[in-house]
């Protein structure tokens, strides 16, 4: 079913358009438990309200996929510039919902939440959290965030920082970036999947991947083609 939220309604903000998908997906009954759980988060309710609510979303949601159509991803992509969902999941969505239902006025505050929040998740809680770092409020303050979630050695967690993101392209440092492009690599994460790959390249991370290709050529391995537009593009910088 297509989004009933238009690219025209200007003042449509990502918490409408989450919830709008939601509605599609949930049945009433869990539908009813996400309103009273977001009222409550919104209204300052105990912290412990939050992380037990934000655990349990799976409980009420299921994990299906959203499954969102071409005019859903472009209203999307108009609300929030670059921003695919395409693979986002339900439950995802939903703790992305909760989590932009905290209350930001105070920023050390907010941040101390999602600090502990991220501290204490586990892997889907996780995956959940870094796709939606490029939502939430004080991206710049998120960087040493960002780069943790590079540097886990969970594939579905440096994914979920790494790929269909436009996070790391728009925040992160070029020693960051670059570990993000050497680690898709060797995790085997697909290279086309890193936003702004082209705008992003630059001569060190030329460098690395000749590096890297040699290595791989000289113990008879395969190297991955993706690489040579990147060494191609910098080298005519």
């Amino acid at each position: 079913m297509a989004s009933t939220i238009s690219l025209e309604k200007v003042n449509v903000n990502i918490t409408d358009l989450l919830y709008e998908w939601l509605k599609q997906c949930l049945t009433q009954e869990s539908l009813d438990w996400l309103n009273t759980k977001k009222a409550q988060i919104e209204n300052s309710a105990n912290a412990r309200v939050f992380f037990t609510t934000f655990s349990a979303v799976p409980r009420y949601t299921g994990k299906s996929d959203l499954n969102l159509s071409s005019q859903e991803l472009e209203t999307a992509c108009a609300i929030r510039k670059n921003w695919v969902p395409s693979h986002w999941s339900v439950d995802q969505a939903a703790r992305t919902l909760l989590v932009l239902s905290l209350p930001q006025s105070d920023s050390d505050k907010y941040l101390q939440t999602l600090e502990q929040l991220f501290a204490a998740a586990d892997v889907g809680e996780l995956v959940a959290l870094y796709q939606a770092l490029p939502l939430l409020p004080y991206p710049e303050k998120l960087r040493a965030r960002a780069a943790e979630g590079v540097r886990s050695n969970m594939t579905a967690v440096f994914n979920a920082v790494a790929l269909r993101n436009p996070y790391p392209s728009e925040y992160l440092d070029d020693i960051a970036w670059n570990q993000i492009v050497l680690k898709a690599l060797f995790v085997g994460s697909p290279l086309h999947l890193i936003q702004d790959l082209d705008r992003r390249a630059n001569p060190e991370l030329a460098r690395m991947l000749v590096d890297y290709a040699n290595e791989r050529k000289a113990a008879n391995r395969t190297v991955s083609p993706e690489i040579w537009p990147l060494i191609s593009v910098t080298s005519d910088q």
